[in-house]
């Protein structure tokens, strides 16, 4: 057939969706850019987009004109001069045709420095941290950790020791290649091995004139994997191809030379070449990383369960958050969870969206109510109780970790205030992004203004700028290119500069400070000591001598409709609030090779948050309406294994805050908050702010001394981090249950609804069932109150003390087990 019409027929066939096992040859089609060029085949077998099978090691390969390129029995295709060539890759007798273009053998065409050989020394590791790329290097060697610095990296090696370690003269005896390979003593073990395709390279670099970093070196823009998705089996197996994109157009075969890892080895491993083995059912990111750029691909592994279609089904009123979900529970097949009760569901969304237990006469109405919108409109009352705005007010104060440990009294109060107001009012998230980060004048005035005075160093503020309203880390691009993300350390210094002009000049006031806008002022990039032109992540820089407001510039694009990173930071932590883990996980940690559990939900909530003008609210109500958050958190035999795909209520513990306030209502003794500790927690000093009855969720200010709360894992408020606030048992905890003041002194009050009860002489049978109705919103079962009226009655035979020590000891025993510290 004529190579043109064959062209023809390829274009056509590439045009068309991949339908269920269809084949497919990646990459197709096949474009080489010079002398040496590569590009290995994947032959696999496609459903609905994702690989199911991978045949390259049963396909045959051919071409029909060896004089412009060559393929190798296992499916690489190497260049040989320019033209097109047409390759067939034979299945089972089927041939199917694939374009192969070659070109750049015009011109001379060199190993370049920059995009080949520092990717063979990171390969080999050379520049890692644990061998040259080490803070004081190794062996008296010194590299830039992964290659982050091409241009020092190049003097390192051809430039000291004497110019040994790259020799001109003698290519074949540079200490580069002899060390690497072992031909000599190592102390870091052979790297490379004499005569294969990184030795070859290097000694050609070498031959060449061993030239350093260019100018006009073409730039790495992206990278691309094939294939982008698989579905697959335990036990199968499938290879990756990593493609390079440069700025002048041209690609090449990277996988060589890529780093492969991944999110989850026991359900699908990977090898340094790119060889993936299914472990386990669930699903994998394959991390991908290449020079400065990073990607993944997904590996999706169905558990092994038979689950009926109709379980899928989307139940009546609910939107595309079920839609979605659904669609991947299916996927994996793992069927969802039925729904919860009326009782686990009220108790549940009254801790979720407002951190209280459910009051018994509110529950009790709920429960008798016969309306098949209850829950919908209990929803609706919920995110206007004034404990909604105390409980956010409270979350969002740890995110921007409103303390005096940095603030004056009256500044804490102030940035304090400021949230609570924005919760209470419902302000969109943009306008409360943009009011902190814009502020200025008196910081008691404008408490947002605050941020600043808590991130005084331009490098602190970019950081926890970019966690709090981006949900990523950058600090590792501070010394050097992100180990694990895209971030440039030139990115890094880029960003920082945008908060270089804030000016900070104390006020005439305690706590007091006055922000402004500077005209002059940079950030200079650590490394380089020269300013970068200020520049969002990914975004457009700003000139260095622009006279416009950075941070203005800055807060624009943050809130732009098209901000890949803000909506879904916000979406992704409320809806961890709500179903107890991230999309991205951890909450503040997303970046692109730390993927989402359901990327289409994720890009959807954020889509929809964005089209609603950033109501938080609203937002709230969806979660809370959602199928997925009112199913049940007893696991079914075959989604008990499931931690991350929603197919049940999460169980969680409670926040520290959140039991504490409870223990305050059960009991009615309310916790004293009258001491506050010192910055460096050393000392603690009395206070009269907080009158009785002040609930933990209402507390400005973490440094106020508690113990319950500080062993039950309150955040510090020091770093700008999710870690900080912990939900772990430790023996701390038992210790402060079994032998600690603040429950049994309750109990033990003269004011203790304990008293209060015998005072009106209610039966054990009532007791029993008050506490369960107040702690656990239900009633007891016919055995539990047999069982616990009895223990009361037994107490009761030695006298009214000992009846009172039964009944403490009843109302501890609840409080303290795991169906009261949790929520399902």
């Amino acid at each position: 057939m004529h190579l043109r019409l064959l062209s023809v027929v390829v274009l056509l066939c590439s045009a068309v969706p991949a339908s269920a096992g269809e084949l497919r040859i990646y990459p197709s089609p096949v474009k080489l850019s010079g002398p040496n060029r590569t590009q290995q085949l994947l032959v696999v077998s496609e459903e609905n987009g994702r690989v199911v099978k991978d045949y390259t090691a049963s396909a045959k390969f051919s071409v029909n004109d060896e004089k412009i390129a060559k393929v190798s029995p296992s499916g690489v295709v190497t260049a040989v001069s320019n033209g097109g060539v047409m390759l067939l890759v034979t299945l089972d007798g089927r041939p199917t045709p694939v374009e192969v273009k070659v070109s750049g053998f015009e011109k001379a065409i060199e190993w370049s420095f920059r995009n080949h050989v520092v990717p063979v020394l990171t390969r080999a590791a050379c520049n890692s941290g644990a061998c040259h790329g080490a803070l004081a290097g190794k062996g008296g060697m010194k590299l830039s950790l992964r290659g982050f610095d091409p241009e020092s990296d190049w003097f390192v090696l051809t430039r000291q020791a004497l110019a040994r370690r790259v020799d001109q003269t003698k290519p074949a005896d540079s200490l580069l290649l002899k060390k690497a390979a072992k031909l000599m003593p190592h102390g870091g073990g052979t790297r490379i091995t004499e005569g294969d395709d990184n030795y070859s390279l290097l000694l050609d670099w070498i031959k060449s004139g061993g030239h350093g970093p260019r100018d006009a070196d073409t730039q790495l823009e992206r990278i691309e994997v094939f294939p982008k998705a698989a579905l697959l089996k335990p036990k199968d197996k499938i290879r990756v191809i990593a493609r390079a994109i440069y700025s002048d157009g041209t690609t090449e075969d990277v996988t060589r030379w890529a780093k492969f890892t991944s999110s989850e080895d026991l359900v699908a491993g990977v090898s340094e070449d790119g060889a993936i083995t299914v472990t386990g059912s669930g699903e994998a990111a394959i991390i991908v990383n290449f020079g400065t750029k990073v990607t993944t691909l997904s590996v999706t592994v169905p558990f092994p369960n038979k689950v009926d279609a109709a379980a899928f089904a989307r139940p009546a009123g609910t939107s595309y958050i079920d839609d979605l979900i659904l669609k991947k529970l299916e996927l994996l097949r793992l069927p969802p969870a039925g729904n919860c009760t009326d009782a686990e569901f009220v108790r549940r969304a009254f801790l979720d969206t407002c951190g209280i237990l459910p009051p018994v006469e509110e529950a009790k109405a709920f429960l008798s109510d016969k309306d098949p919108k209850k829950r919908e409109k209990l929803i609706d009352k919920l995110l206007e109780r004034p404990e909604f705005a105390d409980y956010w007010a409270y979350r969002w104060s740890d995110l921007l970790l409103v303390s005096s440990r940095r603030l004056q009294q009256p500044a804490m109060w102030a940035f304090y205030r400021k949230i609570r107001q924005s919760v209470a009012d419902n302000q969109p998230w943009d306008k409360f992004a943009r009011g902190i980060l814009t502020a200025s004048g008196s910081s008691l005035s404008d408490g947002g203004g605050n941020f600043f005075v808590l991130h005084k160093d331009v490098s602190a503020l970019a950081e926890a700028t970019a966690i709090t309203f981006l949900g990523t880390n950058i600090g590792c691009a501070k010394c050097h290119n992100h180990p694990l993300e895209k971030w440039t350390q030139d990115e890094y210094w880029a960003f920082a500069n945008l908060f270089s002009r804030v000016g900070l000049k104390n006020g005439d006031r305690a706590g007091e400070v006055l922000v402004q806008s500077r005209l002059d002022g940079d950030a200079l990039h650590l490394r380089k000591g020269v300013a970068m032109p200020p520049m969002p992540l990914d975004g457009k820089p700003l000139a260095l001598d622009a006279a416009n407001d950075r941070r203005a510039y800055f807060a624009d694009w943050l809130t732009a409709p098209n901000n890949p990173f803000f909506a879904k930071a916000a979406v992704n932590r409320i809806w961890r609030n709500y179903m107890g883990r991230g999309l991205v996980e951890a909450e503040d940690d997303l970046r692109v090779s730390n993927p989402a559990s359901n990327p289409e939900l994720l890009d959807a909530l954020a889509d929809d948050f964005v089209k609603n003008r950033f109501d938080v609210k609203l937002l709230m109500r969806k979660i809370l309406l959602s199928a997925a958050y009112q199913r049940s958190s007893q696991p079914l035999p075959a989604n008990a294994a499931d931690d991350r795909f929603y197919s049940r209520y999460l169980v969680r513990r409670l926040p520290a805050e959140v039991i504490l306030d409870a223990y305050s209502d059960l009991t009615g003794v309310p916790t004293a908050f009258n001491q506050i500790k010192s910055a460096a927690g050393d000392s603690a000093t009395a206070v009269t702010t907080y009158p009785p009855g002040t609930r933990a969720m209402q507390l400005p200010d973490s440094l106020l001394l508690s113990r319950f709360l500080e062993a039950f894992g309150r955040a510090d408020r020091i770093g700008t981090c999710s870690c900080e606030r912990t939900a772990d048992a430790s023996v701390t905890q038992a210790l402060h249950l079994n032998n600690g003041v603040t429950l049994n002194d309750k109990l033990r009050d003269k004011q203790s609804v304990v008293g209060k009860w015998l005072d009106m002489k209610l039966s054990d049978a009532e007791i029993v069932d008050r506490v369960f109705a107040a702690a656990l919103t239900r009633d007891p079962t016919a055995a539990e109150k047999k069982k616990f009226a009895a223990l009361l009655a037994e107490s009761a035979k030695d006298g009214p003390q000992s009846r009172r020590e039964g009944i403490e000891d009843f109302v501890w025993a609840v409080l303290t087990g795991r169906e009261f510290f949790f929520n399902h």
